[in-house]
């Protein structure tokens, strides 16, 4: 690319949506709709702020100040929330890196809207455990105790399952399967059932403490020493205890509260790392509206992109464009548009 093609704005943007995003980022085309509406929305401010026309608007227009003052925008007039305003924000900053890459003479400018920051999220970043951090406090129960053998399957299951303190606790015979078909019924908050699939790993410790596990009248999966069942504060003591010990030979265990819901949370991140469907986790965790599930999406913040626009559930099918379109706002508009007479995403807010 030339400098002078390059402070053309319609035509980097293809480039940018079209070839980087699609081919050598292998984004979505949902994931390139939210870039391309988000500068449909910065384009249509900048007009309106300054007037300059849309087809003669070119890549320096777009300064820091004015994209400071778009997002303002975004908060006061369309009321997005803190979490929208840092997703736009991505997408221009993204943008600006691929400038920085192709158009040597937009380097300052590029810089300057990179260096803009994030807003803090509305809602508090959640306490995780990295897997080798997990698997260092699965391994210490002593496999040649009863209460070792329950604590691995405890805490495992909790993990593994994403599981409230509540629910591993209330846990009874009647709701795990260890047959040919293994599963486990758990029932959550609002009376919510949901079955959830148990691998190899989860049947063993499962049948290892089933194995020793004491003949009492309580039908409770885990249970104390004396037979009864087993009380969140119990269960905190052994995690605590055991995450105590492998802090000692883990720094950044050694620094982080461990609770049972930390469990909880360190399953959901793994699985959104692993799967980008927030979705799949709020099925898996049963939260009843996936909004519940958003507060784990605290990875970068063009991460939170992907992860949002890739499975957005509701019919649209990504539509094709050229990547040198003589009007920048048909180009995008293209970008946003299905082929096949699916519905169109709206107006966003």
């Amino acid at each position: 690319m030339n400098e002078e093609a390059g402070n053309d704005l319609a035509p980097v943007l293809s480039r940018f949506l079209n070839e980087h995003l699609i081919r050598d980022r292998g984004l979505s085309h949902l994931t390139r709709s939210s870039y391309a509406h988000t500068f449909i929305l910065l384009i249509n401010y900048i007009y309106r702020s300054t007037k300059i026309r849309i087809d003669k608007m070119r890549l320096e227009d777009i300064t820091s100040d004015r994209v400071l003052l778009f997002l303002d925008d975004l908060e006061n007039t369309r009321h997005n929330s803190r979490r929208s305003r840092n997703l736009r924000l991505a997408a221009i900053r993204s943008f600006f890196r691929y400038v920085q890459l192709k158009i040597p003479g937009a380097l300052e400018q590029a810089s300057q809207i990179r260096a803009l920051g994030p807003k803090k999220a509305d809602v508090a970043v959640v306490d995780w455990l990295t897997l080798d951090e997990i698997k260092a406090i699965l391994r210490l129960p002593d496999l040649r105790r009863p209460e070792g053998i329950r604590d691995r399957a405890m805490l495992s299951i909790t993990y593994i399952c994403g599981l409230r303190v509540s629910e591993i606790l209330s846990l009874s015979l009647g709701d795990i399967e260890v047959g040919p078909k293994p599963t486990l019924r758990v029932l959550g908050k609002g009376r919510r059932a949901r079955i959830l699939p148990l691998g190899p790993e989860s049947v063993q410790v499962l049948r290892a403490w089933l194995r020793v596990r004491p003949d009492v009248t309580y039908d409770h999966v885990f249970l104390n020493r004396q037979g009864l069942p087993l009380t969140r504060d119990g269960f905190a003591d052994r995690l605590t205890k055991y995450a105590t010990v492998a802090g000692k030979g883990n720094p950044g265990l050694a620094h982080k509260k461990v609770t049972p819901h930390v469990l909880r949370h360190s399953c959901a991140m793994h699985m959104l790392k692993s799967t980008h469907d927030i979705r799949k986790v709020a099925l898996w965790l049963g939260h009843a509206s996936i909004q519940s599930t958003e507060m784990y999406i605290h990875a970068d913040p063009e991460e939170k992109l992907e992860i949002l626009t890739s499975h957005a559930g509701l019919g649209i099918k990504a539509g094709k464009f050229a990547s040198r379109s003589p009007d920048i706002m048909s180009m995008l508009q293209a970008a946003r548009k299905p082929d096949d007479g699916s519905p169109q995403l709206g107006k966003l807010r």
